[in-house]
């Protein structure tokens, strides 16, 4: 049997609302997913959307690929002008 989960494998607590990122919910909803009933499941998931609409991600990363790319499209603008 499996327990359907809100989860993206994003997995990281925002420190200000102490909802994850990926799915919105709080740590403990996490923990205790597997051991509540399907009906606090379902309620916690309507309130998700909401939960996430509020959530302010942080800026992704530049990772050394981007960086990469970037510099390259900024030495092909600077060449044009």
């Amino acid at each position: 049997m499996s327990i359907e989960s809100p989860c993206i494998l994003v997995c990281v607590l925002d420190p200000k609302s102490g909802y994850c990122f990926g799915c919105g919910r709080t740590g403990e909803e996490i923990a205790s997913w597997t051991s509540v009933s399907p009906e606090t499941r379902r309620a916690v998931t309507e309130v998700l959307p909401s939960r996430l609409a509020n959530v302010e991600r942080p800026a992704r990363r530049e990772t050394a690929r981007s960086r990469r790319a970037r510099e390259r499209r900024e030495m092909d603008a600077g060449s044009d002008a």
